[in-house]
This record gives C-alpha cells, sequence and structure tokens, in this order.
C-alpha cells in the first residue's frame, strides 16, 4: 500500500483520505437485496445502528482518553481534553437538534418533518466524527513513523468506514432514501476526512493536542444520537428484548472488528 521508505507528501495524505471515505459508501452494498422493511425491521435496523454507533463512540472515548505523543505540549491530561470535548459534543447536539425540532418544515428531496430531521441529524453527527478521523489520518502520516503508520490508520479506517457506512444506510432506506441516494449520504459524511487529513498533516504539532478533544466531542454526540434518537425508536417499533438483542450484538460484533483491526497493526 506504501513505501516505507518514502517520506508523505499532501499528495499521498490526500489520496488516502479520500480512499478513506469513499469506502463508507460500501456500508449500502449489504442491503442492495433487501426489497422493502416492514416497521419491526426498520426497529431491528436502528437497534443495529445504535449498536454500531455506541461501539464507535466507545474506541473514540478510549483513544481519546490514552492518547500519548511525544510531540503533544498540552499541560491538560488526556482524559479532561476528552472529556471537555464529550460535553461540547453533548451540548452542541442537543443545540443541533433544538434547531431542527423548531424547523418542522425542513425538507431534504421529497422527505419532510420528522423524517427529515432524524436524517439529518444523524448525517450531521456521522460527519462529525470524522473531523477527528481526517486529523487522525494528516496527524498519523505527519507523525516520527510517517508513511508506514499513515498508510496503516487509513486502510484501518477504510474498514472501519464500511460498517459505519452500513449504520447510516440502514436508518436512510427505511425512510424511502434510494440506495445510490443512501450511498452518497453515506460518502458526504466521511468528506472531512479527505479535508481535514491535509491540514492537521500540515501542521502537526498544532492539531496534536485538539485531538482528544475531537474525539471526545464527536464520541459524545455520536453516543447521545444511538441512545436518545435510535435505541427509543427502535423500541417504539419492536420492543424492549429485541431492541437489546440486537443493540447488543451489533455492539459485540463491531468492538470485535475493531479489536481485528488493531491486533493486526
Amino acid at each position: 500500500l506504501g513505501n516505507k521508505g518514502l517520506d508523505p507528501t499532501i499528495h499521498t495524505v490526500f489520496y488516502y483520505g479520500w480512499i478513506s471515505a469513499i469506502s463508507t459508501g460500501f456500508g449500502v452494498l449489504p442491503l442492495c437485496f433487501v426489497r422493502e422493511m416492514k416497521e419491526y425491521w426498520v426497529g431491528v435496523s436502528n437497534a443495529i445502528a445504535a449498536g454500531m454507533m455506541c461501539a464507535a463512540s466507545y474506541s473514540l472515548f478510549v483513544e481519546g482518553c490514552t492518547f500519548h505523543d511525544d510531540n503533544d505540549d498540552s499541560t491538560i491530561s488526556p482524559v479532561i481534553r476528552t472529556a471537555i470535548g464529550c460535553a461540547m459534543g453533548l451540548l452542541f447536539i442537543l443545540g443541533t437538534k433544538s434547531f431542527l425540532d423548531s424547523h418542522e418544515d425542513v425538507k431534504v428531496g421529497s422527505l419532510s418533518g420528522a423524517d427529515t430531521r432524524k436524517i439529518l441529524l444523524i448525517v450531521f453527527v456521522m460527519t462529525l466524527h470524522s473531523f477527528s478521523e481526517g486529523v487522525g489520518i494528516g496527524v498519523s502520516f505527519g507523525g516520527e513513523h510517517g508513511n508506514e503508520l499513515g498508510v496503516f490508520i487509513s486502510a484501518s479506517l477504510a474498514v472501519h468506514n464500511i460498517p459505519e457506512g452500513l449504520a447510516v444506510a440502514i436508518v436512510l432506506l427505511p425512510r424511502k432514501v434510494s440506495k445510490a441516494t443512501a450511498a452518497i449520504w453515506c460518502v458526504v459524511t466521511s468528506l472531512p476526512q479527505p479535508l481535514m487529513a491535509v491540514p492537521a498533516f500540515i501542521f502537526v504539532h498544532s492539531f496534536l493536542p485538539l485531538l482528544p478533544v475531537g474525539l471526545g466531542f464527536a464520541g459524545g454526540a455520536m453516543m447521545w444520537v444511538a441512545f436518545m434518537e435510535l435505541l427509543l425508536e427502535a423500541y417504539e417499533d419492536t420492543d424492549m428484548v429485541t431492541t437489546g438483542v440486537a443493540s447488543t450484538l451489533a455492539l459485540g460484533v463491531m468492538l470485535a472488528v475493531q479489536r481485528t483491526i488493531e491486533d493486526n497493526h
């Protein structure tokens, strides 16, 4: 995937950022074989998406709290920075939800009302969390291990983005969004990855102290949406047991996938 001997360039970083972003669109593929979803299966889908988002949030929190880099010159511990980011993320998503709720006439294509607000909130949260992933790509290329670590992080994120794309798709498709449109929305949620990777690579020392804050911010926002939006809706469409089992299984599988990626590093 990359040449260990060569120093990474801006073009290299941008290229790998795009590979990572485009892979999110592949999350739609498993759903291409589903014709129509009844309300019960919409609920199950929401529970699965919630489980996946909880796993992603957990990983973001762990990554933020255990963050260590010799070039990080901040005097505040990574745990506190992650906690500050989490609180900011929660406040931000509450403000966003309040704004969307007060604009009930919001429309996206043929969708309007509650469906549009739900879709915008989920797309918004997944896009937010891509900012920290983009910074992660740039910082990894700009660090002491350069190309080798950068290529690994990008490849890991590309694999990791496919189930995240699936989490977005299983929220969009039951709301009459076409598969092609859902794939585009999935890629849109990852656009900050190539866009943030380049400045983070160029100004790596400036971005390092802020990385735990960004990870906490994204984790807090995503956790709120998983619990307060998707799990509640899943419970309304199914029942407590189905919601619990589906979300727990999705959480376990996603964490296992993330652990496998890490263990192969």
